[in-house]
């Protein structure tokens, strides 16, 4: 709408995934440039029946590539922390009992709660006469590329956040990827030479029951925060907005509902005072009222730092798994005092 009124206005959308065609219809039939990259052709391997176990065949496949296969580091996708974590010790474990029959596998795990000097590994070169296998989640299709990655292990399965309105609950979900996702993650065997990808599901369940795209996240998670920011942009009548993709409306109405009760709308929907004060943060609607709210009973610096961890949940705590009893020693000093979970994230 801004563009209509303002010509010398100028939008680029820019990726390398998006759907072009979709959002070239949304913006008018904006013009659609294509700047190709350097690519290398990529060998798909598929099974030829379903994989009952995906995570020991993507062990199997990592040790067959590694005994098998010319030089070339491995990039194995997996849901998320538990799975990589499983796979570093049956794949250590493994390696072990083979001993000097087979060359050094360096095993690089990478997920969001790894520190960062742990995460860095997964950069640093493969020394001559080594192979390097990165366990990674769904964050290394399109955040990060390795350099030395010629094969691609590909179980077909990913994490999503999913939300319920009619509970309220938001969860993640492991989930079979789209199609889209599966040539994301095959094109990382081809960066920088020939690779091969090897999926762990059959050509039939690729071509058949793979949906074409990921369902868009508006779909799929809580919209309150969403609708809050459009009401403070001036937009009122939400159901009946022109979204992309449109959301459902369940989830829409709940959204509203939930505002509501915070009082960041009134009986007519319209945003309140507090809402306009809530939607300057860029936070969850809980949270943010939380901290509007506080300044009233003078304890906005305590209410703040517990809003902060309150977003960052779990991802603060690294928990290595040959030392989780320490761990969780070192955590439970946090809870001394018959405390609250809200009180003691303020310690």
């Amino acid at each position: 709408d801004i563009a209509r009124f303002r010509p010398e206005l100028k939008l680029l959308i820019s990726s390398a995934t998006l759907d072009a065609e979709k959002f070239s219809d949304y913006f008018d039939s904006s013009p659609i440039f294509k700047i190709p990259g350097r690519r290398f052709p990529v060998e798909i391997h598929y099974t030829k029946a379903p994989e009952a176990d995906y995570l020991d065949a993507a062990i199997v496949t990592v040790l067959q590539i590694h005994v098998t296969q010319p030089a070339g580091d491995v990039l194995v996708f997996l849901t998320g922390q538990e799975e990589i974590e499983a796979a570093e010790e049956i794949l250590k474990h493994r390696t072990r009992g083979l001993g000097t029959k087979i060359a050094e596998l360096i095993i690089c795990p990478i997920y969001a709660n790894l520190p960062t000097d742990l995460q860095a590994k997964i950069f640093e070169p493969t020394p001559e006469g080594a192979r390097k296998v990165v366990l990674a989640t769904n964050i290394a299709e399109t955040s990060l590329t390795i350099d030395g990655i010629k094969y691609v292990i590909d179980p077909g399965y990913c994490k999503l956040n999913s939300y319920n309105p009619r509970t309220g609950v938001e969860s993640l979900l492991v989930t079979p990827i789209s199609r889209a996702s599966a040539l994301q993650r095959a094109g990382r065997s081809g960066r920088t030479g020939p690779g091969k990808c090897f999926r762990l599901y059959t050509a039939y369940t690729y071509h058949h029951e793979l949906e074409d795209n990921t369902i868009p996240e508006i779909q799929r998670t809580n919209l309150a925060n969403v609708a809050l920011m459009l009401k403070k942009m001036g937009i009122n009548d939400l159901i009946n907005f022109n979204f992309m993709d449109s959301p459902p409306l369940e989830a829409l109405v709940k959204a509203l509902e939930q505002l509501f009760a915070l009082d960041a709308l009134n009986s007519r929907g319209e945003l309140t005072k507090t809402g306009s004060r809530m939607a300057e943060l860029p936070l969850d609607p809980m949270l943010s009222k939380m901290i509007v709210a506080s300044d009233k009973y003078k304890c906005s610096e305590e209410i703040i730092s517990i809003a902060a961890m309150l977003s960052v949940g779990n991802s603060i705590f690294y928990c290595p798994k040959d030392k989780q009893v320490h761990a969780d020693t070192a955590r439970m000093n946090f809870h001394v005092g018959n405390v609250g979970d809200h009180i003691a994230l303020l310690k």
